[in-house]
């Protein structure tokens, strides 16, 4: 049986919101008041939440309601760690999505010296970046599909006997401005959709991946618990080579602000694979080389594309979790076993040891039951 390892009661802090963005900040609500609600029930810890809004202000607030948040004090950058340094916390659970709260929030963290409950802004920064991510999973032998990065002024598109191709924005997530272009499509009009989603971090590169034909979607997640790294049961996506050959947004989100919702946690758009399934093992497989190729900690997850000839191809990267019940991570862990407390004891544990500031390390190795 896996078991994390369990600490004494801590001060962790919640830091959820966005210091760019609206829609971020939605949906970093959206997982962070299920996770907070949760974690207070099932740990011993003490959980303090500070909103982090696209304002620039930082909020200590005592949950995530829109009443509450509406009337908490608007703290300045320096205030709010000045309110950081004050509550001493233990170690820090960033819950947010935006470029700048995955990297600069958990960078400004560590160089105040709260450990990180999960990834460092370093690795962050690789796995949100499709173009360097693919680069370092293929040394590791990972399987990456042929693509041309497009950079700002670039118009011109060399290699597009390719075709079909998916055009992304290099940085943006949830599958904002992705499009298949098949032989004859549009493929200046796909390029310009997926630089008006682009983050802006490097300019607004654009990424043209030939298509991997179907096959399967599945995502894998890699736990480490008690010093080993666990691979978990895939997840899997409904797509078909007719009628949905690429998830888009509208697979994963709908609507906006405080009715924003999740899509992609049923059995109608995804379900877990049995572990005895044959594609299992080529992409945990893949799974692990990813997480070393990034140089992760604690968590990490994967997305591939699986050919007919069931080889797993990655296509990128998530390496948050933000331990809410309907977190893929969690729901993935759910499944081999593991329940959300004992993940979260495992991360914690993990972030307070004497490792927690050096990366890469290699735990030992094991593939959930």
């Amino acid at each position: 049986m896996i078991r994390g390892s369990r600490s004494a009661p801590r001060t962790v802090l919640h830091i959820a919101g966005s210091p760019t963005s609206h829609a971020f900040a939605d949906l970093s609500r959206l997982y962070a008041r299920a996770a907070l609600a949760t974690l207070r029930e099932r740990t011993p810890h003490r959980h303090e939440v500070i909103w982090v809004d696209p304002d620039g202000s930082w909020r200590p607030v005592a949950d995530l309601e829109p009443g509450t948040l509406a009337v908490a004090p608007q703290l300045s950058l320096l205030e709010g760690l000045a309110h950081v340094a004050d509550l001493a916390p233990d170690a820090a659970l960033p819950q947010l999505f935006c470029r700048a709260g995955m990297t600069t929030v958990r960078a400004v963290l560590e160089a105040i010296g709260v450990p990180i409950v999960g990834n460092d802004a370093v690795t962050m920064s690789l796995g949100a970046d499709k173009d360097r991510a693919r680069a370092l999973v293929a040394a590791e032998g990972v399987a990456v599909p042929e693509a041309t990065l497009l950079r700002p002024g670039d118009e011109a598109v060399p290699g597009t006997a390719m075709s079909p191709v998916v055009v992304k924005p290099a940085d943006a997530d949830n599958s904002d401005g992705v499009t298949l272009v098949r032989s004859g499509g549009d493929l200046a009009g796909a390029v310009a959709r997926a630089r008006r989603h682009a983050t802006g971090h490097a300019g607004a590169r654009v990424l043209v991946e030939r298509y991997v034909p179907l096959g399967r979607e599945v995502r894998c997640g890699v736990l480490e618990i008690d010093g080993e790294l666990v691979t978990l049961p895939l997840e899997e996506y409904a797509v078909d080579e007719t009628s949905k050959p690429v998830r888009d947004r509208a697979d994963k989100l709908r609507g906006s602000g405080a009715d924003l919702a999740l899509v992609a946690k049923d059995a109608e758009h995804a379900w877990v694979v049995d572990p005895a399934d044959p594609v299992t093992a080529p992409v945990h497989a893949a799974a692990l080389a990813c997480y070393r190729a990034l140089g992760c900690r604690h968590y990490g997850l994967f997305d591939f594309r699986v050919d007919p000839e069931g080889r797993p191809w990655f296509l990128e990267a998530g390496l948050y979790c933000s331990f809410s019940p309907s977190s893929v991570l969690v729901v993935m862990a759910a499944a081999a076993g593991i329940g959300l407390a004992t993940q979260f004891e495992a991360a914690l544990t993990a972030a307070l040891g004497p490792r927690h500031r050096s990366r890469p390390h290699s735990p030992r190795l094991r593939s959930s039951p």
